[in-house]
């Protein structure tokens, strides 16, 4: 009997015994439980057929051998050992050859040999050492071949086939580099297209797309964005057109499938429409959660381009943070339950684009009176976000969710101070405490604030990273605070001051010669502006404080080096800080880094709400007792540390 009438005998046979003994196709155990045990020795058949095929002079031997030895082991009845001594008999010469063979013999099917091969593979790669072995990775191109060959759709041996072929690609994806070899074998592009195609075993497709992108977005996107982009206009079409639960479950995936570059506006279209209707709609929690999600990963993507124009825009955002701060509330006001720290994080992300569009003059999204309800809103929310902050005790100041917490705030206090000032007040312990450790331990707060970027938007790895430590995310509110007698004192007693000379000095050195200042981010910037900002306010405000211990270090350094070019490339130039002149003001954009909704407030603060002036406009000093035109050339620079 030739190997062929033997592999055509597999259709019936071999893939009946060869897959049903070990497994649902092929000779795929990776269910099996081990169930030989050591103790009663070999099995003698079993031994007696494995002799057989390691003394198998040609491929019709090996392979009748090899469909003996799957009559010997029960399913089920198959442990590690005994696959590895399989494998050891077999070796990866015969299934190469039947994955390679490019001419079978008359009357057998091209791909029963193929099939063979495929479901071999798949047996070994059950075991985790074998699905990393080079003879299996660099099987990787061919396999990936087999996703996407045409065939009858209703072709037992095809379907088994291509089965076995998502079962070794999903073995490989589970070894430590696994998905790097994936991605560099074509994997990407062939797993798109096999889902675009909709044919056998597409929902398989997708699961392993999924799990590579959570693995190593950036590599995905590099190696097969036409074809990634392809599958998120598929699935924003699915779900803008979704009428069943479908659409709930494709608000967990479409995260995943946003790209680090421009999203296609008709997606975004697809997406918004189909978030307007869910949103739109009473649902319960576990519908509603993933919608927010979803919109807080756009808004981290697009800020609020992705919001049409008009009426329906303007109620569309208008409803989005109206819930997100009713979610914000409901999780941090009740005692007793579980906060969902995934869902609130991402609240906390359109809050911030709420916040934007209140403080946009020019071409905001929002009404005059969509603007004034919302503002109380987040008043309310904020005052929560206090609230959960007052009980937050030292073993929890390294959690991301307290950063995520403490960076809400941030936001709103650089726009706003007026309200809340009593609650804020209270707290300004807590937040210059918290500051001073992070700062203290930049390593862990680098890590920290990575952790709370895949927190707040999607279990992927994310595009630009959080801020690494809350002191630049307080500057802005502090910067207000300190023009005001009660908070200013806090500040002080608490060793503010102290602190923002230690963080000034730092910033200060990554502009220094030997560092690469075309790579520095415009937070470096803007940090060492507000942070003059907040000198000046002391200076004048409390002109003793400047020669007390601990912070006499700036303006020793800032007397050496007048004056001050930030060594940051413009396309006007250098940006200068001259003592007594402390710059522009800064912006909430620089402070937030990497956003979740891509911030970019603007100058007037929130609606018809202001801290007060000493930062209004945007080229004001710090405070009124500091305003005048800068000195004229020839002029004596005033000192910073001087009133």
């Amino acid at each position: 009997m030739s190997c062929c009438d033997l592999a055509a005998a597999g259709q019936r046979d071999a893939q009946s015994l060869l897959c049903s003994q070990l497994g649902k196709a092929g000779i795929m155990a990776s269910d099996c439980e081990p169930a030989l045990n050591q103790a009663e020795g070999r099995n003698p058949t079993l031994e007696r057929y494995l002799g057989a095929l390691r003394e198998a002079k040609n491929d019709s031997e090996q392979f009748a051998a090899l469909l003996l030895v799957t009559k010997a082991v029960k399913a089920g009845d198959i442990d590690a050992k005994t696959r590895r001594r399989i494998f050891d008999a077999v070796g990866f010469t015969f299934p190469n050859r039947l994955l390679t063979t490019k001419e079978a013999p008359d009357g057998c099917p091209d791909h029963v040999l193929r099939a063979l091969g495929v479901a071999l593979l798949a047996c070994f790669c059950s075991d985790p050492e074998l699905a990393a072995h080079p003879q299996v990775l660099n099987k990787i191109p061919i396999l990936s071949t087999f996703l996407t060959a045409r065939g009858d759709p209703d072709d037992a041996a095809r379907r088994s086939m291509i089965d076995d072929t998502y079962q070794c690609l999903t073995a490989v994806a589970g070894t430590p580099r696994g998905p790097r070899h994936l991605i560099a074998g074509g994997t990407v592009s062939a797993l798109c297209q096999a889902y675009l195609g909709h044919g056998y075993g597409f929902d398989q497709a997708l699961a392993l797309l999924v799990g590579l992108l959570a693995a190593a977005e950036t590599q995905c996107w590099k190696e097969g964005e036409p074809d990634l982009l392809a599958v998120l206009r598929g699935l924003s079409e699915d779900f803008q057109k979704a009428e069943d639960a479908s659409k709930f479950e494709l608000c967990q995936l479409l995260p995943l499938f946003l790209p680090p570059t421009t999203v296609p506006s008709e997606c975004l279209r697809d997406l918004q429409a189909g978030l307007a209707r869910i949103l739109g709609s009473k649902l319960s929690s576990w519908q509603r959660n993933p919608a927010l999600k979803l919109a807080a990963r756009l808004a981290h993507a697009c800020g609020s381009d992705w919001i049409p124009a008009g009426n329906s825009g303007s109620k569309f955002l208008a409803l989005l943070v109206n819930l997100a701060c009713v979610e914000v509330r409901l999780a941090l006001e009740e005692t007793g339950t579980e906060v969902k720290e995934d869902v609130v994080t991402a609240c906390y992300a359109l809050m911030e684009l709420g916040i934007q569009e209140c403080t946009r003059c020019e071409q905001s999204l929002l009404k005059e009176p969509q603007k004034v309800q919302l503002v109380s809103v987040m008043k309310e929310a904020i005052g929560s976000v206090i609230h959960y902050l007052q009980q937050v005790g030292p073993e929890k100041q390294k959690e991301p969710f307290v950063f995520a917490s403490v960076r809400i705030l941030g936001a709103w206090l650089a726009e706003e101070t007026s309200s809340l000032r009593k609650e804020v007040c209270q707290l300004l312990p807590f937040l210059v405490r918290y500051a001073k450790t992070l700062y203290e331990e930049a390593e862990e707060a680098n890590d920290l604030s990575q952790q709370v970027a895949t927190l707040a938007i999607s279990p992927t790895t994310p595009g630009p990273t959080w801020p690494g430590d809350a002191l630049r995310l307080l500057l802005p509110g502090w910067c207000h605070l300190t023009v005001e007698d009660g908070p200013r004192e806090i500040l002080i007693k608490e060793g503010a001051p102290s602190l923002l000379c230690k963080y000034f000095l730092q910033q200060w050195e990554l502009t220094s010669p030997g560092h690469d200042t075309s790579v520095l981010p415009d937070s470096v910037e803007i940090s060492l502006q507000t942070c003059c900002h907040i000198f000046l306010n002391l200076v004048v405000t409390a002109p003793g404080l400047i020669n007390s211990s601990g912070n006499t270090s700036v303006p020793r350094f800032l007397r050496s080096c007048h004056p001050l070019p930030v060594a940051i490339p413009r396309s006007t130039g250098h940006a200068w800080l001259r003592p007594g002149s402390a710059g522009p003001v800064p912006r909430l954009r620089g402070h937030l880094g990497g956003s979740p909704g891509a911030l970019v407030p603007g100058h007037a603060g929130l609606h018809r709400l202001r801290a007060p002036a000493a930062l209004a406009g945007p080229r004001r000093p710090a405070l009124p007792l500091a305003t005048g035109a800068a000195p004229a050339a020839g002029q004596r620079q005033p000192q910073l540390c001087q009133a």
